[in-house]
């Protein structure tokens, strides 16, 4: 694997966590949680070193909204976080 083709593969995973930040209605949360950089490294990190790239990627495209993510997204944990912060 190149250098570029891992970068294209983070800027992909790091795509994916977008869309399950605003799929599940955190997006705007995660923005200004206190320390909001660390904590989307962090999410970041554990987007990358998912093994369900391509189901993450046809959920999110099946899905209009969804009040949680699918049980194996790594950041599930965030994401209830954060919406408890609504």
């Amino acid at each position: 694997m190149s250098f570029l083709d891992y970068l294209m593969g983070v800027d992909a995973r790091i795509a994916l966590m977008g869309r399950m930040m605003q799929k599940t209605g955190v997006d705007r949360q995660l923005r200004v949680v206190a320390d909001h950089v660390a904590v989307t490294n962090r999410a970041v990190d554990r987007c990358r070193s998912c093994g369900h790239q391509d189901e993450c990627a046809a959920w999110l495209h099946e899905t209009e909204h969804a009040d949680h993510p699918p049980p194996y997204c790594r950041n599930g944990d965030l994401i209830a976080r954060l919406q408890s912060l609504r």
